[in-house]
């Protein structure tokens, strides 16, 4: 596995937000390479069926709280289930939450929450401050 890469797994079905995390790991200092799974079905299936090999597990999950079908609660629970997944740093995102559901993902098994970024200045501060903290290997 290429230590210097950093492998970041975005859950989101908003084109909009896809689009400026793609953007935002583009103009990264580091090496991103990131892999955009659309729901919560899509993520498990991704983890499931055999798609996650070891040199593509993600070294992060960024996790979008408010999708359709499965919502982000279901899919972190479930990942957090899995041993592929039990010890990825986990990020939950919002752009509407309840202090409810802050302590629910926690209980869920998030590493953090924080308020989704809503431009492409915001996601790119998001994965330098997260890439950071969570990934130090992943430094310019």
């Amino acid at each position: 596995m290429d230590e210097s890469r950093c492998n970041v797994m975005l859950v989101n079905d908003d084109l909009f937000e896809i689009d400026l995390a793609r953007r935002a790991a583009a103009e990264s200092r580091v090496r991103i390479s990131l892999t955009i799974v659309e729901g919560c079905d899509a993520t498990l299936d991704w983890f499931g069926a055999g798609s996650a090999k070891s040199e593509q597990m993600p070294h992060l999950i960024l996790l979008d709280l408010q999708l359709p079908k499965l919502d982000g609660l279901a899919a972190l629970r479930s990942m957090r289930t899995h041993a592929a997944t039990r010890n990825i740093p986990i990020v939950v995102f919002s752009a509407q939450y309840t202090h409810d559901d802050v302590l629910l993902s926690y209980r869920a098994g998030a590493n953090s929450f924080v308020a989704k970024p809503a431009d492409l200045e915001q996601f790119t501060e998001f994965f330098r401050e997260h890439l950071e903290h969570w990934m130090p290997h992943c430094r310019p």
